[in-house]
């Protein structure tokens, strides 16, 4: 698992990514569709067609991290597929990569 500080930003593109693209494809891709640099620390998650695997893409300051993973036995929970990104905290990150329900994570109540 992967667990990001609590400083971290996380996108989702929210578009379908061809996952034959690595590394260049998917920064490319980043600065291009979604205006993001890849090398400034942000984490870009990307989805597929199927819904049960993700790509994280991240700059760890010596190079780009690739992350695959694949669901076995259920699929991840999206956001409805638009153009775009949208912002994850890192609490709702951690239960999207572990495949749970991240709409359902709530804040603190006041």
């Amino acid at each position: 698992m992967i667990y990001p500080s609590q400083a971290v930003r996380i996108a989702i593109a929210t578009k379908l990514v061809d996952f034959c693209k690595g590394h260049d494809g998917l920064a490319a891709l980043a600065e291009r569709e979604l205006g993001r640099d890849s090398h400034s620390g942000i984490i870009i998650v990307f989805r597929a067609k199927r819904d049960d695997r993700i790509k994280l893409l991240l700059w760890d300051r010596s190079g780009l991290v690739l992350c695959y993973k694949r669901l076995e036995h259920c699929n991840f929970v999206w956001p409805k597929v638009q153009d775009g990104m949208m912002r994850l905290t890192k609490a709702k990150f951690e239960a999207l990569f572990e495949g749970l329900d991240w709409r359902r994570v709530m804040g603190p109540s006041r």
